[in-house]
């Protein structure tokens, strides 16, 4: 027995950025009938047709009148650590207002179906001695951005004791077809398909090491969340276990862009930087089956020929 099942409609927030475009896609792949979120007039072609139904909203105003829903996976927000720390307050107030608004909603309407509410990895801060991150590892508010997250979850925590059936995932960094610019992959990216050689390329942090899950594997634990009929917990960790450096992703990023791993200069630019963070994701995998399956390589190789389509 699953929670929801192929044929039930489930709303995205948004859904019109990077992950957002790729739930909409393997909800609808899967069966689903998907309502969107976002605010965007129109939603990208990438999805339009997709789609049943698309919504442009301030979610930290109003939720939208909808049709009524199964599910909800809340993707919505402020979701770039660095730009956290030159506007911590806009980070705290948007991210926690989503929430209020979401949950206030069902509660006036007496909803009966399930929230899955994204938070972050980042909510950890620093694995220490290299050890992998459990959901009952100690959190650690290292960025606005964290701290808005921690929020997010103690919100939820709020709103269960309310009676709404909601789940917090706490992804680890996303990279795949798609991403935008202000992450470590599309970043380097761009700085790498411009660099002219004899000249260094300037770099933040790269010694830092983070755990990197494929989108399209994201997506799925999403999915596999939103049906758990009977689940043991309500956090739950997504991630692949394996910790990179900035190094090995510059690596992958010119094995993928077919060109030399210049010299660099490195810059830091943020105040607080963890210098591992990894993750278990023992709990979804035991509960739910769910593995990531796309390789690191693969996810790099597949950005930048999205990119260069």
């Amino acid at each position: 027995m699953v929670f929801a099942r192929p044929g039930d409609r489930i709303a995205v927030t948004g859904a019109t950025g990077f992950v957002g475009q790729t739930l909409v896609e393997h909800l609808v792949d899967s069966g689903y009938e998907v309502i969107g979120v976002s605010n965007h007039e129109h939603p990208p072609e990438r999805i339009k047709r997709r789609l049943i139904e698309h919504h442009c909203a301030d979610l930290t105003i109003e939720w939208p009148n909808i049709r009524p829903v199964q599910g909800v996976i809340h993707l919505a927000g402020l979701a770039a650590v660095g730009p956290s720390f030159s506007n911590p307050q806009h980070y705290i107030s948007t991210n926690s207002a989503m929430i209020t608004q979401l949950f206030e909603r069902a509660l006036q309407e007496n909803w009966k179906g399930r929230a899955v509410i994204i938070s972050s990895g980042g909510v950890y801060g620093d694995s220490g001695h290299g050890q992998s991150l459990s959901e009952d590892s100690r959190t650690t508010a290292t960025s606005p951005y964290a701290v808005s997250k921690l929020l997010v979850e103690r919100q939820t925590e709020y709103y269960r004791l309310r009676g709404i059936d909601a789940l917090i995932a706490r992804p680890f960094n996303h990279i795949g077809p798609g991403q935008h610019s202000g992450f470590i992959v599309p970043d380097l990216a761009e700085k790498v398909m411009q660099w002219q050689p004899g000249t260094l390329l300037t770099v933040g942090n790269l010694d830092s090491a983070r755990d990197y899950t494929d989108v399209r594997d994201v997506v799925a634990a999403y999915r596999l969340l939103l049906e758990q009929s009977n689940p043991r917990y309500w956090t739950y960790n997504v991630c692949s276990g394996i910790a990179r450096s900035g190094w090995d992703v510059l690596q992958a990023v010119c094995t993928a862009v077919g060109r030399p791993v210049p010299a660099t200069e490195a810059r830091p630019q943020r105040a607080v930087d963890p210098a591992i963070i990894t993750g278990s994701a023992e709990r979804i995998r035991h509960e739910t089956g769910w593995r990531p399956g796309i390789e690191f390589q693969t996810s790099i190789d597949d950005f930048i020929a999205f990119k260069q389509s």
